[in-house]
């Protein structure tokens, strides 16, 4: 009989264990190897299955836990580690180091993927978000997270007889899950509350999770106060479209705000200094702290300027497609309501209108909100930066690329979380730590021998996984028929493993491999060199054509020629990719070039010693190094899409059977790659520390949290009167500008023939309308010049203000001329504020013409 409802109970632990029911809803378990060793120690078998220690707990048998009770050495360890969690939660770490840094800091995201036991992820995103949050936990930063909690999460993914992806949604229990609900100090649950067009409101309680040192907050709406129709608005990530859609980032911006109010009220934690965005999803949280501003005196723009210096917003996406758009007139609808009292829906809809070239004057931009919010913003790895100013440059009308306010702090992954045991077991035993970033990879105390023992360890284990995840599979599928014979000889653990996973969006190119299929059955079944391919990945419930490359990548490997070496593998999830990152030997990504903003799978892969196979994209365009991997070269300029695969297609193929595969079977006496072994140390070695979430952390603290919680701190001193003052000068500049332009450039100092080592003198004519000199800063910019008249290799210098008691105002400077070639010069102006973060924050600039 099917149950009508399902619910978790949760057991009740002997006093002598009471140190695992903190161990168990603390996430730092998910990291922290000795932990997850004692929940194994509980039930080994149970723990294979589960990965969850409450799941565990409440499955295991009383008499098993008065057992546990009763051994003295299992409860000494239970102790032993609740002291190591609470020292790790107290004890100073990197960030109380440092002087001047924020409080505390709140940082946005739509998804979280910390734990396999926790599915509020859909992929690279939410992944990011949470290795953001372990490494702030364990280098002390005082994040507070916040997210939503979809009761049914993503999606699971199953394969149908056809290839065909299927979808279902298990409803996710929260008394089950590492959650406690935020509440006052009489027991009730606190709550956020949005009005909504129509007299309406949307409620949601808060459930925390503890993430090592780090509260994430995640809000709910499944709950009684709300109409029927309202209590789905967390029912799935990424689930609806349209108002639906609305709704979720309504309530993550401005509910999360609420949230974290509510939070550091009832906890007596400091407020935000410094507000993080992760992606556009979360943008609307700089209009409640913009409500909020004003509901204490101040205007909307006044507001604007200290929200603006206080928030950082990271874009993830290099194409137009991936960022969430909305109709104007249903954000009209939704602002045109108290949901924000004081702000007006005209001055929500100048942040997000596209009122730029090539813009859509009907759509709200999400992402173009974000960056207008944010006097900080970034991209994920240096090509996606200089993307997203490509991207977004029209907001910076007249300015290159390269003076677009984006950097980039490239992504990073969290070293404990995706660095499997057996690799950390060996620098600990032979290199005295079991931090695998941080140790001498080149040292002689481990041998290749050692090395190439436990990468064969680890392809061992993902052999058995995947051999135990397709019969699962089919058991699912075909319940009380065995599974084919076969399935227990599919892939072979002394085969070149090449891994493939990730989400099957179009430009990711799944089936890039099968471009000719010919060539890859000889790869797959080469008599001395086979190589076996093992991949994974889901495509959005929505997207038919990510559904057809699964399926044909399923058909494909469904051949019984090929069946032994080449798998899909259902469900990506944390669990597998926990297994199939260290087991692969080469990691492959082929996306078309630059559309790949960061792609961290392949980083996770290199933590372990696995080799990139890549076209130059993401962060592999910018650590490849030739003995790291291999580049797959960019058609950049092929004629069309087919041609442009058919030629990166062959490039792939020619390396794996010319390059790769030879290097990987060429075995010295002891049967040890020799050479194989050298490109394993020397990722190991210069890759590890590169790519740790600890490195991009700190980026993200020095470089953009620092300056800006001093910045907000400026702007907002003295009852926000810089604030007030720069909002004013803003518009008096912002209105005159429009008169604003460089009248005359005249040159002198240099012979008829120009030689290297002349002075350039330049004089710049100015008319700044109404303004003051000092409310400009005039610049030449010279450098090479091309056959366009394009100057690269761009200088900037200020010139300095030569007569400003009369109008047009004349700024003068002298440029050396220290290098001989072609040479260009051009002047702007620009304005200039003490409390710009850059020269084109205001989107205004004069060009000599």
């Amino acid at each position: 009989m099917k149950a009508i409802r399902r619910f978790t109970v949760r057991t009740v632990l002997p006093e002598a264990l009471a140190p695992l029911d903190e161990l168990s809803t603390n996430l730092r378990w998910s990291w922290h190897e000795p932990t997850r060793q004692l929940f194994r120690e509980i039930d080994p078998a149970g723990w294979e299955n589960t990965h969850d220690p409450i799941a565990l707990l409440g499955a295991v048998e009383p008499a098993r836990l008065s057992e546990l009770a009763a051994d003295a050495s299992f409860v000494a360890t239970a102790k032993q580690l609740v002291d190591d969690l609470h020292a790790y939660l107290t004890e100073p770490r990197w960030y109380q180091t440092l002087t001047d840094a924020p409080a505390s800091i709140g940082y946005f995201s739509p998804e979280f993927g910390i734990a396999a036991a926790l599915p509020q992820y859909s992929g690279g995103l939410g992944i990011l978000a949470g290795d953001h949050l372990k490494s702030a936990s364990d280098l002390g930063v005082p994040i507070i997270g916040v997210g939503l909690f979809y009761r049914a999460g993503y999606f699971r993914q199953a394969i149908s007889r056809e290839g065909w992806q299927l979808e279902s949604y298990p409803v996710l229990d929260p008394d089950g899950l590492p959650l406690t609900v935020l509440r006052h100090p009489d027991g009730t649950a606190a709550q956020v509350a949005l009005a909504l067009p129509d007299g309406r409101a949307l409620y949601a309680r808060v459930w925390q999770v503890a993430v090592g040192r780090i509260r994430l907050l995640l809000l709910d709406t499944d709950i009684p106060e709300n109409a029927d129709e309202l209590r789905s608005v967390t029912d799935r990530l990424y689930g609806g479209g349209g108002e639906h859609r609305l709704l979720q980032e309504l309530l993550l911006g401005i509910g999360g705000v609420r949230a974290i109010k509510a939070y550091t009220e009832l906890t007596n934690t400091p407020f935000p200094e410094v507000f993080h965005t992760n992606e556009g999803h979360a943008g609307f949280l700089g209009l409640e702290r913009i409500s909020d501003l004003i509901g204490a005196g101040l205007s909307f723009q006044t507001a604007l300027q200290v929200v603006r210096a206080g928030t950082v917003f990271t874009t993830h996406t290099p194409v137009p497609a991936g960022i969430d758009r909305f109709e104007v007139e249903m954000i009209t609808k939704y602002f045109s309501t108290d949901l924000l009292p004081g702000v007006a829906a005209s001055d929500v809809i100048a942040l997000g209108e596209e009122n730029y070239t090539g813009g859509d004057a009907t759509k709200f931009n999400m992402a173009v909100m974000g960056l207008r919010l944010a006097q900080r913003a970034n991209g994920v790895s240096k090509l996606h930066g200089e993307v997203s100013r490509e991207m977004f440059g029209a907001l910076w009308p007249g300015f290159e690329p390269e003076d677009v306010p984006i950097t980039s702090v490239t992504n990073g992954v969290h070293a404990p979380t995706w660095t499997d045991p057996m690799l950390a077991a060996l620098a600990a035993d032979k290199l005295g730590t079991g931090d695998t970033t941080g140790c001498d990879w080149n040292s002689k105390s481990v041998t290749d021998a050692d090395l190439w023992a436990v990468r064969g360890r680890m392809r061992e284990q993902l052999v058995t996984d995947a051999r135990r995840r397709v019969s699962a599979a089919w058991q699912e599928q075909n319940p009380g028929v065995g599974a084919p014979a076969w399935y227990s000889e599919l892939l072979d653990p002394a085969v070149l493993t090449i891994g493939f996973a990730r989400r099957v969006p179009t430009y990711k190119r799944l089936t890039l491999m099968l471009h000719d299929e010919a060539r890859l059955r000889s790869l797959l079944l080469h008599p001395e060199r086979p190589i076996q391919i093992v991949i994974a990945g889901k495509s959005h419930p929505a997207d038919d054509e990510g559904k057809r490359l699964i399926q044909r990548l399923v058909e494909f490997a469904s051949e019984p020629e090929v069946r032994k070496r080449i798998v899909f593998l259902p469900n990506y999830d944390i669990g597998m990719a926990k297994l199939l990152y260290p087991g692969t030997d080469v990691w492959l990504n082929n996306p078309l070039r630059p559309l790949e903003a960061c792609g961290t799978s392949g980083m996770k892969a290199a933590l372990n010693g696995s080799l990139n196979l890549s076209i130059l994209d993401g962060w592999w365009a910018e650590f490849y190094d030739e003995e790291n991997g291999w580049a797959i070269p960019s058609a950049d300029s092929a004629g069309d899409g087919a041609e442009r695969d058919k030629l990166e297609a062959d490039s792939m193929y020619d390396l794996i059977e010319h390059q790769i595969a030879p290097r990987f079977y060429d075995r010295g006496r002891n049967g040890v790659p020799t050479r194989w072994v050298e490109s394993i140390r020397h990722t190991l070695a210069t890759l590890s520390p590169a790519l740790s979430a600890d490195r991009m952390v700190k980026e993200y603290v020095e470089r953009l949290y620092v300056p800006a919680a001093a910045a907000e701190k400026v702007v907002s001193a003295d009852g926000f009167r810089p604030a007030r003052e720069l909002a004013d000068w803003k518009a008096r500049v912002t209105a005159a500008w429009p008169k604003v332009h460089v009248s005359h450039v005249e040159s002198g100092g240099v012979d008829a023939v120009p030689q290297v080592g002349d002075d350039l003198r330049l004089r710049a004519t100015v008319d700044i309308d109404g303004l003051a000199p000092t409310d400009v800063a005039a610049e030449v910019v010279y450098g090479r010049a091309r056959d366009s008249d394009r100057i690269d290799d761009v200088v900037h210098q200020g010139l300095e203000l030569a007569s400003g008691e009369e109008r047009p105002v004349v700024f003068a400077g002298t440029v050396p001329l220290a290098r001989a070639g072609s040479f260009g010069y051009n002047v702007r102006v620009v304005p200039s504020h003490p409390l710009l973060a850059g020269p084109a924050e205001m989107g205004l600039i004069a060009v000599a013409e």
